[in-house]
């Protein structure tokens, strides 16, 4: 039985030429559907909880072809990819709701470091033990994900040597997540952060994954992934979340699965040491994603991310076609052989294109792709 799954899209507006516009108070003001992040130039919608990979692909297609419907209505307006302000912007911060005392916190803290875009991946857990097992699971194996979806080379008109800068700065918060070795060690230390402010509610942990829920951190539901970059192309990211998935089957069918039980670290310091080696995983996937060099949590062995990533996808195949959705993972084959969004982007700016006229074309193609898969996939309703 396959896991329910939706999304959580972080996008930026702003002008086909690349600059991006705070319209987020517009937009929430007039469609239903999309909440304002402290940032006004980024706006998220959320997908509903679904099974089938097919609804997952129309809900996230529809409601961005209704808000670039809204754009147009505005004036020359559209979406743009990437998870940074990539050609100009990062000085300042652009409040969405100045009466917001959170958003306050977060702007005199973080400053434009926060004003990213994204994806969160959330994936149906029920039972709280396997959530946190699957959250540690998952916490191990984060890097990997990101290094399929990185797509924020450039920052202020350069690249900056990162290939997700949005997590190269993103500030981890709190600085020092352990694995949660229960529910009850998870509730024991949300209430020892928010008794000693390192995190102002219980949504400000920032973490790549954390457990979710209607009343954290004592009724919870759900995995959410959040180290991801905004992905694009719905298609890929399908097949990233088809990987997350069957990942995840195979935990619930294997139990063993765990890194505190597997992994051949010392047993008196493996919590803190697995953390560290994730830690370190997910800065070098900031610099080098796919081409990234690695430690696999299990036993320390030294591989690169494209590596790591390829065993994995041949270590899930058979849960993935048992469950019907092993044709949802070949997308990645894609992303190995060419390259993630950054990866591609950068090579074409060592080919003399200019960062702005990569992100113009990048712009341009993904608006073609959206009216397409409208047509394909949610009917003509949608275009």
């Amino acid at each position: 039985m396959l896991l329910s799954k939706g999304f959580e899209v972080e996008i930026y507006t702003g002008t086909p030429d690349g600059t991006v516009v705070g319209l987020s108070d517009k937009i929430v003001a007039d469609l239903t559907g999309f909440v304002r992040e402290p940032d006004s130039r980024n706006v998220e919608y959320t997908t509903p909880p679904l099974g089938r990979y097919e609804q997952l692909l129309c809900e996230l297609v529809r409601p961005r072809r209704l808000l670039r419907g809204y754009l147009e209505q505005l004036g020359n307006y559209t979406l743009i990819p990437g998870s940074t302000l990539a050609l100009d912007g990062s000085d300042r911060f652009y409040r969405s709701d100045p009466g917001n005392p959170y958003h306050t916190y977060i702007e005199q803290t973080y400053g434009t470091t926060v004003v990213t875009a994204s994806i969160h991946i959330n994936i149906g857990i029920a039972d709280p033990e396997l959530l946190m097992q699957a959250c540690r699971l998952v916490r191990v194996e984060a890097p990997l994900f990101l290094a399929l979806t990185a797509s924020s080379p450039f920052l202020n008109g350069q690249a900056t040597g990162y290939h997700s800068t949005r997590w190269q700065v993103f500030p981890k918060t709190p600085p020092i997540v352990p694995l949660f070795e229960s529910h009850a060690h998870h509730i024991r230390w949300m209430e020892e952060q928010l008794a000693a402010q390192t995190m102002q509610n219980v949504r400000h942990l920032w973490s790549s994954v954390r457990p979710n829920g209607d009343r954290r951190p004592y009724n919870l539901n759900r995995l959410e992934l959040r180290i991801c970059d905004l992905v694009i192309d719905p298609i890929a990211l399908l097949a990233v979340t088809a990987l997350l998935e069957a990942r995840l089957l195979q935990l619930r069918a294997n139990p063993g699965l765990d890194p505190l039980e597997m992994s051949q670290l010392p047993a008196s310091t493996r919590n803190q040491d697995l953390v560290t080696l994730a830690d370190a995983n997910e800065m070098a996937v900031a610099k080098n994603s796919l081409d990234a060099e690695l430690r696999h949590w299990q036993d320390g062995e030294q591989l690169l991310a494209r590596e790591w990533i390829q065993r994995l996808y041949d270590e899930v195949w058979p849960t993935a076609k048992a469950n019907g959705i092993s044709c949802f993972l070949i997308p990645l084959k894609k992303i190995l052989r060419e390259g993630n969004e950054a990866q591609r982007w950068l090579q074409q700016v060592n080919q003399g294109t200019p960062p702005q006229q990569v992100l113009q074309h990048a712009i341009a193609s993904a608006q073609q792709q959206e009216a397409l898969l409208a047509q394909d996939v949610c009917g003509a309703w949608v275009a």
